[in-house]
């Protein structure tokens, strides 16, 4: 399931989610402008490590300052053009209702809560993990959850793929959301270290989930029935 827009009309320009999608763009513009070489040892310095930030041994006041730094400058890395434009899709289709509910600085500090959860589920989940973890999943997992909270019965328009059928159809955001959630759940029950951090999404599913309440205007959410 692909989605390509979700009915949630917003009032406000999404100012912040432009910002982090202008970000992400650029950051990765540069990486592509360097050599492998240089590029692979920059994503390895900003990436997340857990096995690093695990560690038995004793850490000394500049590895907490680097491994700290390391939770926020992994949002905004990703391992290619695919995986950046898949998370900025979702981000721009959703982020900018959750943006409108919350105010532009509520917003971006939600963001990065999420993202933070996210990455702090998947390193409880990989301790000894000495795969670099990149990417702005964990964040949107939290727009995710924030919307099937405030918004369970809007429609989100999907490019629906099933083997050899292709169809547009408009399906209620708790529906498409609790299947994309089952995805995460199923992936992570089943898999070990791996290319994909999907306790990271199952994390920041839940942070947007418990953070939307105190985060968003008090404006009357969307009711289920």
């Amino acid at each position: 399931m692909f989605p390509l827009r979700a009915d949630i009309p917003a009032r406000t320009r999404p100012v912040a989610t432009i910002v982090l999608i202008v970000v992400n763009l650029a950051t990765q513009v540069y990486l592509l402008t360097l050599a492998p070489g240089p590029r692979q040892d920059l994503i390895y310095r900003l990436a997340i490590i857990p096995s690093e930030i695990t560690k038995l041994d004793p850490y000394t006041v500049d590895e907490v300052l680097y491994n700290g730094m390391t939770l926020l400058t992994a949002m905004f890395l990703h391992a290619g053009p695919i995986h950046l434009l898949g998370n900025m899709l979702y981000l721009w289709i959703f982020g900018g209702c959750i943006e409108d509910a919350m105010g532009h600085a509520r917003f971006g500090l939600f963001y990065l809560a999420c993202g933070l959860a996210a990455s702090l589920a998947q390193i409880a989940a990989s301790p000894d993990s000495a795969v670099p973890m990149v990417g702005a999943s964990g964040a949107i997992a939290g727009i995710l959850g924030a919307v099937i909270v405030m918004y369970p019965t809007a429609r989100v328009l999907t490019l629906l793929i099933l083997i050899l059928i292709v169809k547009i159809v408009k399906i209620p955001a708790l529906i498409f959301l609790g299947v994309w959630l089952l995805i995460q759940l199923l992936h992570a029950g089943a898999s070990g270290p791996g290319a994909v951090a999907w306790f990271a999404h199952v994390g920041g599913f839940v942070a947007g989930v418990a953070l939307v309440a105190p985060l968003r205007r008090k404006r009357p959410r969307q009711r289920l029935f």
